[in-house]
């Protein structure tokens, strides 16, 4: 079976359910073998390797041998200096000029891989040159409620790899960096509503999580998708921030939240965060105390 893209992918919404429609799209096929085509494919961000790498973890167990073809040089440069095209026989390029974020996947029954995947956080976003000047401790909340997507997908099992991919385009006037972190872990949707004990829609779920104040964590119980520190820095930030999840997608951008539904569900959460590194600011909790979680700047 060949399924060849008609045109560019971005991060997006339409490019997100590009991606995302492949997972039934191949799975009703009796086919085995699966070539995806790249041929039209002139410009593919970076950050959504970690999409295309969750979508052939998942084919790949029901069976199917995914392979990946006709790259042009210049999507073909940028998914080998970012190493995701390594494990498909590719050689490694070096990027000079440290535009490209790694392609990682963790596993999170492997309890090495918490640290592995805390450094990657810190190395391949706060510690980008251009990254905005915050305190340490800011530092680490941020990568503390990154982790609780990490800790979510552990958790609630169902999930064999954890995905995250990235892009900085340094020429363009936000400076944007975009982190993106997959899992196929339970969704905003079956979590939100299993706390609250009532049914809600998938980007209704997504909208509250996004609330100050709201968390699914109980007790000692991790992974309460608690993101809200994080979307008060985006917003300060001028940044973006796009949840998917179940067949939910929720953006927020320069003051305006989008709430939309995909074609079909995915089966699990794609987090993409997108920061202003054109941002001069210092950014701190009000109180530099390991106790203020709520009080941001």
């Amino acid at each position: 079976m060949i399924i060849k893209f008609e045109d560019d992918i971005k991060t997006d919404f339409e490019g997100y359910q590009k991606l995302i429609d492949l997972i039934p799209r191949i799975s009703k096929s009796i086919e085995k073998e699966i070539i995806l085509d790249f041929s039209n494919v002139f410009f593919f961000e970076a950050n959504l390797c970690a999409i295309l790498a969750t979508i052939i973890e998942i084919l790949e167990k029901n069976g199917k041998i995914v392979k990946l073809v006709n790259f042009n040089n210049r999507v073909e440069t940028i998914l080998r200096k970012n190493e995701f095209l390594i494990s498909y026989g590719y050689g490694k390029i070096f990027d000079n000029y440290q535009t490209s974020i790694k392609y990682r996947k963790f596993n999170p029954a492997d309890k090495k891989d918490d640290n592995n995947f805390e450094d990657y956080i810190k190395e391949e976003l706060l510690s980008k040159n251009d990254f905005p000047s915050h305190s340490k401790l800011l530092g680490k909340h941020i990568t503390l409620r990154i982790f609780e997507l990490y800790e979510n997908a552990r958790t609630h099992g169902s999930c064999d790899f954890i995905h995250a991919c990235g892009q900085y385009f340094p020429k363009r006037m936000e400076k944007p960096l975009n982190v993106t972190i997959v899992d196929t872990g339970k969704n905003f949707q079956e979590n939100v509503s299993e706390f609250l004990n009532e049914t809600i829609s998938a980007v209704d779920a997504i909208e509250w999580a996004m609330k100050k104040g709201n968390t699914t964590k109980t007790g000692d119980i991790s992974g309460g998708l608690g993101l809200d520190l994080i979307f008060q820095f985006i917003q300060h930030n001028k940044g973006k921030i796009q949840i998917i999840s179940s067949d939910g997608f929720w953006e927020w951008h320069r003051g305006k939240s989008t709430k939309m539904i995909l074609n079909n569900p995915f089966n699990g959460t794609i987090a993409n965060l997108r920061f202003n590194l054109n941002d001069n600011s210092h950014y701190k909790l009000v109180e530099e105390t390991d106790d203020d979680w709520d009080n941001l700047f």
